[in-house]
């Protein structure tokens, strides 16, 4: 799954990608913002994709080589809150992965995620349903006092930091979904 994309060289991208048979990789898309490049339409947030590339010898950043689009998550896109959500997850997959290390749970986890923000809106229900089977992926659930967002915090030394406003974003949806309308 592609997790993040960044610039390079005015021709090639770094990108992020969480693979289930090699974890958290990055790797460089020579030539990637040329208008008729070879990975055009194939690299976007969020995109499930098969993956071939190069190792490199010398650094974690590795040569991409060939992508394969499987699922392109599309219905994640309809709104700003399931992008911010799915933005989210993937910040805190990168906070609890190293580099190079499957975790094929977590990598399923990541994509039931994605194929769920695709079929229906962000909610705090899916937020916190996340945290909690990450924290019983890590082991770490069930702390003495600790929610599974606690929980994360005290291992890793922080949660990122755009979860406290998503937090409020989602409980306005929820508020305003109960009263029976998009707005209030």
């Amino acid at each position: 799954m592609l997790l993040r994309k960044t610039k390079l060289t005015e021709t090639s991208l770094i990108i992020t990608w969480f693979t289930v048979s090699n974890g958290l990789i990055k790797t460089v898309a020579k030539g990637a913002r040329q208008p008729k490049s070879r990975f055009a339409g194939q690299l976007d947030l969020f995109f499930e994709a098969e993956i071939q590339f190069a190792r490199s010898r010398r650094s974690e950043l590795h040569i991409l080589r060939e992508v394969t689009l499987r699922n392109a998550h599309e219905g994640l896109r309809h709104d700003y809150e399931r992008v911010a959500l799915a933005s989210y997850f993937v910040e805190l997959t990168e906070l609890v992965t190293e580099t190079d290390h499957p975790a094929p749970e977590l990598y399923d986890l990541l994509r039931r995620a994605f194929s769920h923000l695709a079929t229906r809106p962000a909610s705090l229900r899916a937020l916190l349903h996340f945290e909690a089977e990450l924290t019983r992926i890590l082991g770490i659930q069930g702390q003495p006092g600790a929610t599974p967002a606690v929980a994360i915090g005290r291992v890793y030394h922080h949660l990122p930091a755009v979860r406290r406003e998503l937090m409020k974003r989602l409980q306005g949806t929820a508020t305003r979904e109960a009263r029976g309308g998009p707005e209030s």
